[in-house]
């Protein structure tokens, strides 16, 4: 089985870290998805992808990986860029460049 480990980003819609501590460990998709024939939700014949295990280090989760005998794939950390800013920047005169 090909496992994902990965340490996921944080949401976009908000200004929080959180669920961005832990790394996860996700089992790759096997079975297409498809719309289900009486209620259209979607279905797949697969239920390990909705499987996501929680480490608090990457080498747990490849620890792990290893001892279950999966084939494994990291996917390297994004570090956040914060650029400080002043709320007199915001009226702060630029010449233009012409």
């Amino acid at each position: 089985m090909q496992v994902r480990i990965y340490k996921p980003s944080r949401n976009t819609m908000q200004s929080g870290l959180a669920k961005t501590k832990n790394w996860l460990l996700e089992f790759a998709q096997y079975t297409d998805r498809k719309p289900e024939n009486l209620m259209g939700w979607t279905q797949s014949g697969d239920t390990t992808n909705q499987v996501r295990l929680k480490f608090s280090s990457c080498d747990e989760a490849i620890s792990y990986a290893k001892k279950m005998g999966w084939d494994w794939n990291v996917d390297k950390e994004r570090k956040r860029k914060v650029i400080p800013r002043n709320y007199s920047d915001n009226f702060k005169y630029v010449p233009f460049d012409e």
